[in-house]
């Protein structure tokens, strides 16, 4: 019996609203292609939701998401929220809670045709494997009042949380990863000469993990030297193993070594639940002017499909995603100009590059296998 698959699309703020709806429509006509029966939603988040439901992450929406296998979210922008929003400061976070989203993957990889601006080299191709639920950015900080922890309003604690448990999956997913690639290495990037205990306790956690699986190379690396090696010599790094805060920053200089935010996509998976959604922000100076890059998130729907069949082994869901990597790759692989969109010197709008994604997923433009 032919299963449906059940994929919800939240738009987000600003470039959201055209990004996603390529990356909907390029799922559509992959999925028709190889034959995968996929239902997909679209469901109200941020300022959308805020305006119609009083509330950035509406109970509507969370009701809908439980019901689905995955989904794919847009940009937010994050800090535009007004306090009276019950899910202030990020409806975005409030997801990564709710489904238990404790692990963001973010892989970067050199593509053909794409010059890299910072380095020319061998090939890149590794992997960010981020803690995503505590260090700063739960949030904890929130205090209602003055106190103990906030003794005026010129001062500001705030609070960093990192736990064994939370240290002990992310490791474990790190490694679990490499063991599927091609180099077997695990960097895991800290700052425990600084950070005595949080980042003590975070490597003591790789440490032990490491013994379960001796075939993986373990070294660790300072969060600035980490910086520093990433620009210098990152075809030697395979998976980087960090906690929230250091991810999300190397992230984004790991995003200039391939070409930009445009090309960077992502994963925020639990056990149950997965949530595709690409590194680069909300984009407001570019919102509406139809030339956003929709190759991330485009590229983080894939990553979604591959997440799926890593759980269902439904081989329709792993042909979906190579078909869609495939034509990306050979889309941003040629030397027409009109293949690529303009932050990638090329002279595509967001619309006109889906389109003619669209026809390799057809078959009526040659693409090259993955």
């Amino acid at each position: 019996m032919t299963r449906t698959y059940k994929i919800a699309f939240l738009n987000g703020d600003g470039i959201g609203s055209e990004v996603v709806p390529s990356a909907k429509r390029v799922l559509e006509s992959a999925a028709s292609k190889i034959g995968l029966s996929a239902e997909l939603f679209e469901l109200p988040i941020g300022k959308e939701a805020l305006k119609n439901f009083g509330r950035t992450f509406p109970p509507l929406t969370v009701d809908i998401l439980r019901q689905c296998d995955g989904f794919l979210l847009g940009p937010l922008q994050v800090g535009s929220y007004p306090k009276s929003d019950p899910d202030y400061p990020m409806s975005s976070g409030k997801i990564r809670k709710t489904f238990d989203l404790f692990a963001n993957i973010r892989p970067f990889k050199s593509f053909r045709g794409i010059a890299s601006p910072l380095y020319s080299n061998p090939p890149i191709d590794f992997v960010i494997v981020r803690e995503n639920t505590e260090d700063f950015y739960p949030d904890r900080n929130l205090f209602k009042g003055y106190g103990e922890f906030w003794p005026d309003r010129d001062t500001v604690v705030s609070l960093r949380v990192i736990t064994r448990r939370a240290s002990t999956r992310i490791a474990k997913t790190a490694f679990d990863l490499a063991e599927q690639r091609l180099k077997k290495r695990v960097t895991v990037v800290h700052k425990s000469n600084v950070l005595i205990e949080g980042d003590g306790l975070f490597t003591d956690v790789a440490r032990l993990e490491s013994r379960n699986h001796p075939e993986i190379c373990l070294e660790e690396s300072l969060v600035d030297t980490m910086a520093l090696k990433l620009i210098q010599q990152p075809e030697r790094y395979d998976v980087i193993l960090t906690t929230n805060l250091f991810g999300d920053i190397l992230s984004d200089e790991a995003a200039a070594l391939v070409g930009g935010l445009g090309l960077a996509p992502s994963l925020n998976a639990g056990d149950d639940f997965a949530m595709a959604q690409s590194v680069h922000g909300s984009a407001p100076d570019i919102a509406n002017k139809g030339i956003a890059n929709p190759s991330a998130e485009i590229l983080s729907l894939a990553m979604l499909l591959d997440w799926l069949y890593a759980k269902s082994k439904d081989p329709k869901l792993k042909e979906t995603a190579n078909a869609i990597k495939m034509a990306i790759d050979g889309q941003l692989g040629s030397h027409d100009s009109a293949d690529r969109t303009v932050d990638l010197g090329g002279t595509s709008g967001t619309m006109e590059f889906t389109n003619r994604l669209l026809k390799r997923i057809a078959g009526r433009i040659p693409s090259i296998p993955v």
